[in-house]
């Protein structure tokens, strides 16, 4: 069973990140499946703030 505590905590970081920070990521990334993942965490990101932006009525 996985630790829940541990992966809760890592999304709350996750949602923390700058768009340059996940380019700082994808950029050091150590291998091509380790730049698809933080590529994706980019994508979630901005479709995240994309969907508030849209709700705020703001575009």
């Amino acid at each position: 069973m996985c630790d829940v505590k541990k992966f809760s905590k890592m999304y709350q970081e996750i949602k923390e990140l700058q768009p340059e920070d996940t380019l700082q990521l994808f950029m050091e990334a150590n291998d091509e499946d380790e730049r698809d993942f933080f590529h994706m965490i980019g994508n979630y990101l901005l479709q995240r703030e994309q969907k508030q932006i849209i709700e705020r009525n703001l575009f």
